[in-house]
Formats: C-alpha cells, sequence, structure tokens
C-alpha cells in the first residue's frame, strides 16, 4: 500500500526539517504523557501503603524492577520529611505539570505539521495542473472534461483527508504503541508478552476489513467523474437542452448517477465504520484478559503489586485509543489507494511531444515553413498521408476540404500541437523537433473557430499572448482588429470584464478580442483556422477586415469553409481523406473544374 504513495512521500523528503522537528515534539509529548500516568503508581503506593494484611499485601508487594525500586525509595524518603499528605500533593503537582508539557509539545508537533500537509497537498495540486497543461491536445480528445475535473478536485481532496491527514497518526500512533509498550515492559514483562500475542488476532480482524475499502472507493471516485461530467455538459448545452425540452432526461441521468453514489457511499461507509468499533471490541476484549491474567498474579502469585498492576491497566489503556485511530489509518489509506491511482494516471502519462529544452531558438523567421512526405496517424489510424507541402514566408496558403480531411491536423503540427508520424516538418531548413518547443510557439499566433477567452478584463485577455505588452500596444491591436471602437463604449473601456468564455461579450467582438490578442504578439505565423464561419454577415465583414489587416506581411495558413474568404491566397491546397488531391490559386482551380470547382459551386447555389 505504501508503495502507491511514493509520490507524497518524495514530497515530504523535501521538507525533512520539518518532519523530524514534528516526530521531535511527538516524542516529547508521548514521554510526558507516559510521565503522567507513572505518577499513577506512586500515588496508589502513598495511598494504599499501610499496615495491610493478607490479600491486600498484593498492593505493596516487592519488585525487582529498578525503576519501581527508585520510585518507591523516593516516595518513603517524601514521606518521612514530608510526610504522606504532602507527598501525595507533590505527586498531583508533577501529574499535572506532564499533562502541561504533553499538551504543550502536542500543540507544537501540530503546529509543525499543519503548514506541511497544507505543501504537500498545494505540491501534489499544482503538479497535476502543470501535467495537464503540458499534455498534448489529443489527450483530452479521448478523457471527458468532468473525469479530469474530478481528478484535480475530489480525487485530491480524497487524498488530502485520507492520506495526508492520516500522516500525524502513522506517526503519533506507532510511537505512542511503541513507548507504551517499553512502559509495559518495565512494569511487567510477562503481562506485556500477553498483551502482544494478542494483537496479532486483532490484525487480522481490522485488515480484513479494510481491504474491502479500495473497490468501494474506486467507484465514488468514477461515479464523481460522471456526475461533473454531465454537470459540464449542462451548463455548457443549456440552451439546447431547454429548446429540446429534455430537462427531465438530464434530470433522471443525473439522479441516476447520484443513487449509485449514495447506495456506494453507504456500503463503503459501512465496512469503513465497522473498522473502529471492531478495534475497540477487540482492545476491550484484551483489556478484561489482562484484567483477569493480571489479577491472579496480583492475587494468587503475588509477583505484582496491586499498585502496579492498576497502573500497567493505565498504561494499557492509554495504547487502545492510538491503536484504533491507527486502524482507523489504514482503512483510510486503502480509501485514498483509489484516488492516488486516478492522479497517478495523469501523472506518469507521457507526453507525445518530446520538447528540446536544449535546442535551438527560432528567434528569426526568414524562409519559410516545409512539410516533406509527412505523415501523421492517431492511435493506429491514418490521418494524414504523405504531405508534400512548403508555406514560403510573407505568403498565405489555403486548407480547404469537407469534414474530416484532415485540414486542422495539418494545421497543428506547425505549433507542434502534435508530431508527424513519419516525414519532416522544417522551418528554415531545420526540422521543428531540433528548436525548443517554446520558442516555436512564441513565433506563431492562432484564431480559432470558437473564441477562447477568459474570465478577466479586456485587456488582460489581449494582453495573453504578451505579458509586458504596454497599453498603447494593447490599444493598437485592438484598433488593427475593429475591436477599439466597441472596447471604448464599455462603461469600464479596457478593463471590463467579460464574464466565462467571454460571455458578455457578441460572438463576432469575442472573434475581434482574439484577433486582437494575435496581433499583439506580433509574429511572424499566422493559423487562422474558420475564423469566420460561426458569424452573422456584419461580424463577418468586421472579423475579416481585421484578419486582412492581421495577415500583412505575415505567413498565413488559413483554414476555411467559407471559400469566398480565401479568394486571394497565394496557394489553395485541397484535402481529401488526408491526402492533397488539388493545389493552385483560386482562379486555376476553378479552371480546372475539379473537387473545388464543386466545392464553390455548392456554396454559391446556397
Amino acid at each position: 500500500m505504501f508503495k502507491k504513495y511514493s509520490r507524497v512521500f518524495k514530497y515530504l523528503g523535501q521538507y525533512k526539517g520539518e518532519a523530524g522537528l514534528y516526530v521531535f515534539f511527538i516524542i516529547l509529548s508521548i514521554i510526558f504523557s507516559l510521565v503522567s500516568l507513572g505518577m499513577l503508581f506512586p500515588f496508589l503506593e502513598t495511598i494504599f501503603r499501610g499496615e495491610a494484611t493478607g490479600p491486600s499485601r498484593g498492593l505493596t508487594a516487592k519488585s525487582n524492577n529498578p525503576l519501581v525500586s527508585f520510585i518507591r525509595t523516593f516516595i518513603d524518603n517524601s514521606i518521612a520529611t514530608r510526610g504522606k499528605v504532602p507527598t501525595l500533593g507533590l505527586i498531583c503537582g508533577m501529574i499535572i505539570v506532564s499533562i502541561f508539557f504533553k499538551n504543550l509539545f502536542l500543540y507544537l508537533a501540530y503546529y509543525v505539521l499543519n503548514p506541511l500537509k497544507n505543501k504537500i497537498v498545494n505540491q501534489l495540486r499544482t503538479e497535476l495542473y502543470e501535467k495537464v497543461l503540458h499534455l498534448p491536445i489529443g489527450y483530452f480528445t479521448e478523457k471527458r472534461k468532468g473525469d479530469i475535473i474530478s481528478r484535480i478536485t475530489n480525487d485530491v481532496g480524497e487524498v488530502e483527508g485520507s492520506v495526508v491527514g492520516s500522516m500525524e497518526g502513522f506517526v503519533r500512533d506507532p510511537l505512542t504503541i511503541i513507548f507504551t509498550l517499553t512502559a509495559l515492559f518495565a512494569i511487567s514483562i510477562k503481562l506485556t508478552l500477553f498483551v502482544l500475542l494478542c494483537i496479532p488476532i486483532v490484525a487480522f480482524v481490522i485488515g480484513r476489513i479494510t481491504r474491502t475499502l479500495k473497490k468501494g472507493s474506486a467507484e465514488i471516485a468514477n461515479l464523481n467523474s460522471d456526475s461533473l461530467s454531465v454537470l459540464d455538459e449542462t451548463l455548457s448545452g443549456l440552451r439546447v437542452i431547454k429548446a429540446f425540452n429534455s430537462e427531465p432526461l438530464l434530470k433522471n441521468r443525473y439522479g441516476d448517477i447520484n443513487l449509485r453514489m449514495i447506495d456506494t457511499k453507504n456500503k463503503l461507509g459501512f465496512r469503513r465504520d465497522l473498522a473502529s468499533p471492531a478495534s475497540e471490541l477487540m482492545g476491550v476484549i484484551i483489556f478484561v484478559a489482562i484484567l483477569y491474567f493480571g489479577g491472579q498474579m496480583v492475587i494468587g502469585e503475588g509477583f505484582l503489586s496491586g499498585s502496579l498492576f492498576i497502573a500497567f491497566l493505565g498504561v494499557f489503556y492509554q495504547m487502545i485509543a492510538p491503536a484504533k485511530a491507527l486502524t482507523g489509518s489504514f482503512g483510510n489509506m486503502a480509501r485514498g489507494t483509489a484516488a492516488i491511482e486516478r492522479i497517478e494516471e495523469i501523472l506518469n502519462t507521457k507526453s507525445a511531444i518530446d520538447d528540446n529544452p536544449n535546442g535551438k531558438k527560432l528567434t528569426e523567421f526568414n524562409d519559410g515553413i516545409e512539410l516533406r512526405n509527412v505523415s501523421f496517424s492517431y492511435d493506429g489510424i491514418p490521418i494524414l498521408k504523405n504531405i508534400n507541402l512548403k508555406v514560403p514566408k510573407g505568403k498565405t496558403v489555403a486548407l480547404v476540404g469537407s469534414s474530416g480531411a484532415g485540414k486542422s491536423t495539418l494545421a497543428d503540427l506547425v505549433p507542434r500541437f502534435h508530431d508527424v508520424s513519419s516525414g519532416e516538418l522544417l522551418v528554415d531548413g531545420v526540422n521543428i523537433k531540433d528548436y525548443s518547443l517554446r520558442s516555436v510557439r512564441d513565433r506563431i499566433s492562432i484564431v480559432t473557430q470558437e473564441p477562447i477567452l477568459f474570465n478577466d478584463s479586456i485587456e488582460n485577455n489581449i494582453r495573453l499572448g504578451k505579458q509586458d505588452a504596454s497599453l498603447e500596444e494593447i490599444e493598437d491591436a485592438a484598433k488593427v482588429a475593429n475591436a477599439y471602437n466597441f472596447i471604448t463604449k464599455k462603461e469600464a473601456g479596457f478593463q471590463t470584464n467579460i464574464g466565462d468564455r467571454g460571455t458578455k461579450l457578441s460572438g463576432g467582438e469575442r472573434q475581434r478580442l482574439t484577433i486582437a490578442r494575435a496581433i499583439v504578439k506580433n509574429p511572424p505565423i499566422l493559423i487562422l483556422d474558420e475564423a469566420t464561419s460561426s458569424l452573422d454577415t456584419e461580424s463577418e465583414r468586421l472579423v475579416q477586415d481585421a484578419i486582412n489587416n492581421m495577415m500583412q506581411n505575415r505567413t498565413s495558413i488559413v483554414i476555411a469553409h467559407r471559400l469566398s474568404t480565401i479568394r486571394h491566397a497565394d496557394e489553395i491546397v485541397v484535402l481529401q481523406k488526408g491526402e492533397i488531391v488539388e493545389r493552385g490559386t483560386h482562379d486555376e482551380l476553378l479552371q480546372k473544374q475539379g473537387y473545388y470547382y464543386r466545392l464553390v459551386m455548392m456554396q454559391e447555389v446556397k
């Protein structure tokens, strides 16, 4: 089990100082706790020592234990000099002082541990988020967004509560048990050995219970993912749901998931909660067995004084709580195993894009982009086949074809969202893999069909690609993108918050902001992925004008369904089933009266 949490323990290893300080304070707390219980023996000695005869002699039976002999000598000397009542008061005072220091060091231990736990959880959550940022685009086509969100939120929360939350128990409780057993051996070796023979029975019973927790935890994690996925789809598609009166369908789907989750949680809770009463019951059974076995040693054999036996019971009872907590910690660890496995699945995913941090820096773009015998497959399915294409610097190449022809995939190869399966993609004659990934993407701006904006101000959304851009640069970019006029009409101007995904703006306004964002980066290479296909006629004209302004003196790869927007491209490449079937200018392709000609005719008929 502990091997699965190697990542958590690796984080813990980075804070050895804090961890060592926590262990030190815990040990001091345990020692003072045992000292306070140890005062029980002299307390009883003081009360019961007298002229008792008969069976009561067991209360003051002789002992060969040097510690017991030392305490008795101390009591005898104190009684001789102070008297019994002052000695009793001295012992009570020592108990109070011991309890004070016990709780002082326990507080200091928690004072060190709580920030340490928070650091570990924050490091796990941050590493998971950073991994998501660096995973290839293709990873997210297979995974539901709700499932990924669930792993970052619910699963990390489960690890925080079940694993990191149990860290204190895995240090404090074993140490408490070890020190307590040492104290028990000091009191009576024979009675302590009897206790040790009973412990494996308890461990077996609790182990049988906790082993059943992992399976149920994994099922709950998956149902949580399903629930978040349905919720995400509901919020994203609320307009469609209402338009088709599909509220009952979604309600039933969400309700069914929650009912299954409740049922699984109940079953898991029944098993988990059984561990605590079971361990307590076993502890009481052992306690009673000790009471009977030790009572014989006091009453019948006289090997143990009554006061020592009572002290033994008090110290042993001190061990029941940490033993019970330790079994609960094992149960929590078993419950968290499913969560850590789901997290590790993301963290251990290998990126299909191997960055070359020591590679060349693409500081200038002087020649052009070339795809030489490029093929690309995804999960064994061929998407692009033997593509040969040159995009000279300052020229515009348009990619057209039916849906699924491979246009977007081809364009995604340039910023290395995917890497070619075979062949080469060259930038200025150098294989793109020989450049550092960051330097390549610094030279590229992308405008997609769906405007991707963030819940922030207009200024910060435009500044996304160039964090050090001045306000003047942002305003100039907005003017080129035909966005300046509508921005300045907003009450807060460039400081206007645009809402989640830019919902406070119209479609045309959102798209013009993404163009301004691309412009302020001032890249030599542009990729325009159907940037006007979802707009109305007026918005399309404004956006198209902005695009034309942006494309001046830049190398552009344009994907377009509306063929009217690419008439002036330097070269139009027609893709069909992942292959180039035609290429040329608009007029040349019309004269061929091939596939491109049919596409144009179909759109003109519409």
